[in-house]
């Protein structure tokens, strides 16, 4: 079966989008179980976009974190092969929230709807007004609460809805507890309504009051139940994947460290406008835009100042996908110290061990950081400064990195992602850019892609820098 989309998909692709069409016909759910960068949701639009050209959908819901919202309006850009309207229910007041879903009524083809969980909740009546035939919950651990308010929401809007689907590389993140919330939405009738019921069948509970679980059991029935509409496959079982995946993770600023960011910009480009443009005055002006973007900002005593964890939360989730969930090694680029300093920081609140590489650690000892890396078990987590760390270090140990902020040079970029794509690594190579929404990191990352090197051809450019993004 033709795929409605416009790429050659890859042979897990197909699978999935085979076993999600008629898993959906049989049991009006599914839940696809695959790991980072293997393309839940190009193949997820390819499945809405199916069921839209069968006449059996109008109205798609998808609900995932805020710093994808982005990524599935660009996926949907790019690849779907079938007339659709989409809107990301984004805004700074409920009311722009309430008006952008308003206005996919007006609108032909496929109506596609993006909320995140956090706005699911507060928008559950206008969502029950658009009715949606499908719903997908991205990155669906987070309802794995099942008395949160977004997963008491995602559970009565699935019931309405004619086809449900989650997906998600972790539905299990700190127990098999975290499959119930998740499968309820999908089909209640699988594990049952309640919550206890369940836990009581699955855990054996014991300690203070007998309210904490001292062991589980019937693991194998609950395997099969959850695998029953559900399709799993690991970055390390697909074969047929490329050597690197490029994926992109957008943060949204606070507001008030949005108002910082727009007040610096606006100035940087009236000094500019009145003073001698050179690539060394503009580069010295945006090098603190990327510092506010990453989230830290020096005030009138030039100490630098935290503004923003924007980027910090999504690392977390990262982290917490890679090294908790997942087992595996990271690797963190970074390009400044209190950035470095902050992600220090953070694997100590989360208790992981972590070695690091600045401008500080003397040439001859950056050997014995990276040996450790490499080769202690208990360390999960390598932090290097790119200008300093991104030439010369092996980094195979580990097959995903986070660029948390980047710097003006692309050989500097390319040479990091050669840190874990080299000789020695086996596995297909992830490569996870953090991206400050509507800030100089927009136009960096498309440099990069482009395979500029920003600092050579600034000056002729320069105004597009200090613009907002698109």
């Amino acid at each position: 079966m033709e795929l409605p989309i416009k790429v050659k998909p890859y042979q897990h692709q197909k699978i999935a989008f085979n076993f999600a069409l008629k898993t959906l016909e049989s049991n009006n759910c599914c839940a696809l179980l695959m790991d980072m960068g293997l393309g839940k949701s190009l193949t997820s639009i390819a499945i809405i976009g199916d069921l839209y050209k069968q006449q059996k959908i109008e109205k798609a819901l998808i609900i995932c974190p805020s710093s994808i919202i982005s990524v599935w309006q660009e996926e949907f850009n790019k690849f779907a092969d079938y007339e659709y309207n989409i809107e990301s229910i984004i805004g700074t007041t409920m009311s722009k929230r309430k008006d952008k879903l308003k206005s996919l009524f007006y609108k032909q083809g496929l109506k596609v709807a993006i909320i995140n969980y956090e706005a699911t909740w507060r928008m559950e009546k206008e969502l029950n007004v658009y009715k949606p035939d499908f719903i997908i919950c991205d990155e669906s651990q987070k309802i794995k609460n099942p008395s949160a308010s977004q997963s008491k929401t995602l559970h009565r809007l699935g019931a309405k809805a004619k086809y449900r689907m989650i997906l998600t590389g972790t539905p299990v993140q700190n127990s098999p507890m975290d499959v119930f919330s998740q499968w309820k939405f999908l089909d209640p009738n699988i594990f049952g309504l309640s919550f206890y019921a369940f836990r009581n069948h699955y855990a054996v509970m014991g300690g203070y009051y007998n309210h904490q679980i001292i062991r589980f059991k019937n693991m194998d029935e609950l395997t099969s139940k959850a695998h029953s509409i559900a399709y799993r496959i690991t970055k390390e079982e697909a074969l047929d994947l490329p050597d690197q995946v490029f994926l992109n993770r957008y943060c949204e600023l606070e507001p008030s460290a949005r108002a910082i960011y727009d007040k610096v910009a606006k100035e940087s480009y009236a000094e500019l406008m009145d003073g001698e443009i050179t690539a060394t005055n503009i580069l010295t002006k945006l090098i603190r835009l990327s510092q506010i973007s990453g989230g830290h900002v020096k005030d009138d005593d030039g100490r630098m100042q935290v503004i923003s964890k924007a980027k910090l939360n999504e690392l977390k989730d990262i982290m917490e996908d890679i090294i908790i969930d997942n087992k595996k090694k990271l690797v963190v680029f970074a390009r400044f110290i209190p950035e470095i300093e902050s992600i220090k920081k953070l694997s100590e609140e989360m208790k992981i061990e972590c070695v690091y590489i600045t401008g500080d650690v003397k040439t001859e000892d950056r050997g014995k950081v990276r040996d450790m890396f490499q080769n202690n078990e208990n360390i999960k987590l390598f932090i290097a400064q790119i200008q300093t760390a991104g030439l010369g270090i092996t980094l195979t140990a580990a097959d995903t990195a986070v660029f948390y902020s980047l710097d003006f040079n692309y050989a500097n970029y390319s040479q990091a992602i050669a840190r874990t794509h080299r000789i020695g690594q086996t596995n297909t190579c992830t490569y996870i850019n953090l991206i400050s929404t509507e800030t100089v990191d927009e136009k960096i990352i498309k440099a990069l892609d482009n395979k500029e090197d920003i600092a050579k051809n600034i000056v002729d450019n320069w105004k597009e820098y200090f613009k907002k993004g698109e």
